[in-house]
């Protein structure tokens, strides 16, 4: 499995959120800027392709729905580009990273560790 593009990450999110989609029910997720129908086509076409979209036919025309999990992709990709770019491959620099900045509170840290604790 490949890291997506930008754009094939943008209609992955629209996929995840509404869960299975036809093409021009998806476009008034694509606003700035706007995507022409055949552009998100051929984009969803390519994701699955890569395996990471499947399709039920009607007709004519199909509904699309993710066969990856936005948490499995972001497990594989996105996580653990930023602990690794970022962060020195240590989790425990990212978590002081936001105690340090207050972007987490100590209820939050005690949540985590309990978390931790029972194996979650």
């Amino acid at each position: 499995m490949e890291k997506l593009t930008a754009k094939e990450e943008e209609i992955m999110q629209v996929l995840w959120k509404v869960e299975q989609s036809f093409v021009k029910d998806m476009l008034p997720y694509f606003t700035d800027p706007p995507l022409h129908y055949n552009t998100v086509s051929t984009i969803i076409r390519n994701l699955e392709e890569k395996g990471y979209v499947g399709h039920q036919a009607y007709g004519n025309t199909h509904q699309y729905y993710p066969i990856i999990s936005k948490e499995d992709y972001q497990n594989r990709f996105v996580l653990k580009k930023v602990v690794s770019d970022y962060f020195d491959d240590s989790y425990k620099n990212l978590v002081s990273y936001f105690a340090k900045k207050d972007k987490i509170s100590v209820d939050e840290l005690k949540e985590i560790i309990t978390m931790i604790e029972k194996g979650q």
